[in-house]
């Protein structure tokens, strides 16, 4: 028989007494099968590294050659695998994670690299492609969720404004932006991260109570109305279903979800007392309480004088900084989401626009390299402790299973369990599939 009781049914029910004293006795049991049930809905949390990582220092090391750089590689949790000796933690749990190290594009300028990794398009033509967080959010997301199905936590837009948008999806499927991501650069991790990773505005202005809120809001409704009734259409609606959302996160307990402080002092140590650590812990408690799809930004930490991942100059001392606040917090994020059952249904996506060149320039830093480096996924629905294509020895081309981004995208679909050929009607009447049709996973880590 087919369970048919939803989570308010049961709430309503237990508040009642229906259950009694038996229900302390299998409740945890059931929450913690529910959790790992393969039934569960998937979400994503993209990492997403603003400027470029450099694939040399981080999951492609190159010891003993020249371009390998300063840094040496350390043995992980998986045989045979090592990572730079700055990532420490995440090493330990490689057994969750999957390099794939023969990335290759062609798009070494920011704003066409930024269009492409994130939407799976390059930005031509009079299509607009929606951000793959808006993609998939429309497809995983409930319509009538208190919380909204995507959350970006801090992007840095300039690079490419549209590669951040809902695009032909329309405005229903934009992301709440929570945190400024836009101070970037030399002191952009000195901010106040909790002020930052708020959402302003939740509570009634002082002074007017529910009932005269409620009295508010039936008004708007009714000029709502006759505005859509003589002039409907996209625009119109998005307006609607965004105050309708908006009220809805107000009113719901779910919102608590922005209030880091209930999180013990221990486990926020953990992440990392920084942007972008607590902003990872904010990741995992809208995933815990349904969220779809998140994204977290890491832009520039504190006292680095680099742009980001950036490292034109000065690559060394810059990436050191950056992985310093990457690995604990992509660390701690693994182990929370693993400890609450949600790992196995979250998958974790890190990556920036391209890769770094290996070869290291005269102001020890590395520019971009688009040709062959690096992305990883992690958690739900990949098979972990692999990696997935070779670069040659001195990490200038890809030797081994090249993987394209509309090959990440399809296998991103497998994971969570969508159809990458799937369509949706884009601004122009053409039908547009999550992958393009040529595209194929990569079917050994799925």
């Amino acid at each position: 028989m087919t369970n048919a009781y939803s989570r308010r049914d049961l709430l309503r029910l237990s508040a009642c007494g229906a259950f009694g004293a038996s229900m302390s006795r299998w409740l945890p049991a059931f929450a913690a099968d529910a959790a790992t049930s393969p039934a569960r809905r998937k979400s994503v949390i993209l990492l997403w590294m603003t400027g470029g990582p450099p694939q040399t220092d981080t999951f492609d090391m190159k010891p003993g050659h020249e371009n390998g750089g300063q840094f040496k590689p350390i043995d992980t949790s998986v045989s045979g695998i090592q990572v730079c000796e700055h990532l420490p933690k995440v090493a330990k749990l490689m057994e969750h994670c999957v390099p794939i190290r023969s990335m290759s594009t062609k798009e070494g300028d920011h704003t066409r690299g930024t269009y492409l990794m994130r939407t799976g398009n390059l930005p031509t033509g009079p299509i607009h492609y929606p951000t793959m967080g808006s993609l998939i959010s429309k497809e995983l997301g409930a319509e009538t969720a208190d919380l909204p199905n995507f959350v970006a936590v801090a992007p840095y837009t300039q690079f490419s404004p549209g590669a951040y948008g809902p695009g032909f999806l329309g405005p229903k499927y934009a992301p709440l932006v929570v945190g400024d991501g836009n101070r970037i650069g030399p002191g952009a991790g000195n901010m106040n991260y909790d002020q930052s990773l708020g959402v302003k505005n939740l509570e009634l202005t002082a002074g007017i109570n529910t009932y005269r809120a409620d009295a508010r809001l039936s008004l708007l409704g009714d000029l709502e109305s006759d505005f859509v009734s003589q002039r409907p259409g996209l625009v119109a609606d998005s307006h609607r279903e965004a105050y309708a959302a908006a009220v809805r996160m107000m009113r719901s307990e779910a919102v608590k979800a922005f209030q880091l402080d209930s999180e013990s002092d221990k486990l926020r140590d953990a992440y990392g007392r920084n942007q972008f650590g607590q902003a990872c812990l904010l990741a995992r408690r809208l995933v815990e309480r349904g969220v779809p799809f998140v994204e977290v930004s890491l832009n520039g930490v504190a006292n680095n004088q680099t742009f980001a991942w950036d490292t034109h100059q000065q690559n060394f001392t810059a990436v050191k900084g950056l992985l310093g606040v990457l690995d604990p917090a992509w660390a701690a994020l693994m182990s929370d989401l693993k400890d609450r059952g949600l790992l196995d249904s979250t998958l974790i996506v890190w990556m920036g626009e391209f890769g770094r060149t290996p070869k290291i320039n005269p102001q020890t830093g590395r520019d971009h390299f688009p040709a062959a480096w690096t992305t990883v996924l992690a958690g739900g629905g990949i098979k972990g402790g692999q990696v997935v294509g070779k670069t040659s020895g001195d990490g200038m081309k890809v030797d081994d299973r090249p993987v394209s981004v509309q090959d990440l995208f399809c296998t991103i679909c497998h994971a969570v369990g969508l159809d990458p050929m799937k369509q949706n009607l884009s601004n122009v009447g053409r039908p547009i599939r999550l992958a393009d049709p040529g595209s194929k996973p990569i079917s050994e880590i799925l």
